[in-house]
């Protein structure tokens, strides 16, 4: 290939990270618009915008939750012989999968907490739930990110409350670890630099993400160095794992010195708030730096389409 190919950034989507997703949709293209050719495209139906042309075009899906991170997104822009940044569509399943994403972990040797799953249709009941987990607990959706759906419990009357208001969809309920939440992103599956998250109000929930000033972000955290090392080593392990490709954002929880998973980001936000980009601050990258990074993997899959390379 001689000419640069266009990069077209998808954002919005139809899940309930809509908003997140614009955002970062607009962030990205502002720093990839230095240097590149880019087309930013708002989507608002399931489905791929029409004229995407493969032989000069790659995609960036700055799409979060559904039809986004959980591989749906990924297998049609497959189909369509399309090159796209980030994880593929099996990778992007599994990791929007939180249960699946703990069983890898666990197979993996790398602590996660302690969990059940189930159907909406299956409701457990709480003191079920109590007797094998405990009562201080944190319910979730199986495959929503940005804290969707989140509900902390400390005793029954709580568990039943959250438990009465689920309708549809899998759930999650894990024991909740009282630690400091740490992250760490990912660039072609090294890790970079570990970010530590305090919230003003204790819970890293929707609001403490997306207010400006209620959480406070330490990059990099202030760790020991063996457990910075072995921060690093789980994630570059969950990352290989996972199959994951490109770029990734993973969470964990520090007890003491206990390391637990909380999951794997395939496609994480870059908002101004947004964790990936504190992660690459720490071993040099500017943001504009780091949107050339994201999309650097993709487009020399394309280059090497053209001369009759491999892609994968």
């Amino acid at each position: 290939m001689h000419k640069p190919p266009k990069i077209l950034v998808l954002h919005g989507g139809t899940s309930r990270e809509r908003a997140v997703s614009l955002a970062s949709g607009q962030a990205l293209v502002a720093a990839l618009a230095v240097h590149h050719t880019v087309e930013l495209v708002r989507l608002d139906a399931d489905a791929l915008p029409p004229g995407i042309q493969p032989a000069d075009t790659i995609v960036f899906p700055a799409l979060h939750g559904r039809f986004g991170e959980d591989g749906q997104i990924q297998a049609l822009l497959a189909a369509a012989g399309v090159e796209y940044c980030g994880s593929d569509a099996a990778a992007s399943r599994l990791c929007m999968d939180k249960a699946a994403t703990k069983r890898i972990a666990r197979g993996q040797q790398i602590p996660t907490p302690d969990w059940l799953e189930f159907e909406a249709s299956g409701t457990p009941l709480a003191d079920a739930v109590i007797e094998r987990l405990g009562s201080s607990l944190v319910v979730k959706p199986v495959d929503e990110g940005s804290s969707v759906g989140l509900h902390f419990a400390e005793h029954r009357s709580a568990l039943g409350v959250a438990l009465s208001q689920i309708h549809t969809g899998r759930w999650l309920i894990e024991q909740r670890i009282r630690g400091r939440e740490l992250t760490v992103g990912l660039l072609l599956g090294k890790a970079m630099g570990v970010v530590e998250i305090v919230s003003a109000s204790g819970v890293y929930d929707y609001q403490a993400k997306y207010t400006p000033g209620t959480t406070e972000y330490r990059f990099p955290a202030e760790l020991d160095v063996q457990i910075e090392r072995q921060i690093r080593d789980y994630a570059e392990r969950l990352f290989a794992a996972c199959a994951c490709r490109d770029f990734a954002r993973i969470d964990f929880l520090l007890d003491g010195r206990q390391l637990y998973l909380l999951e794997v980001n395939t496609l994480p936000g870059l908002t101004a708030t947004s964790l990936l980009p504190k992660s690459a601050a720490c071993v040099g990258y500017d943001f504009e730096a780091l949107a050339a990074a994201l999309v650097a993997p993709a487009i020399q899959r394309l280059a090497q389409r053209g001369q009759g390379g491999p892609t994968a």
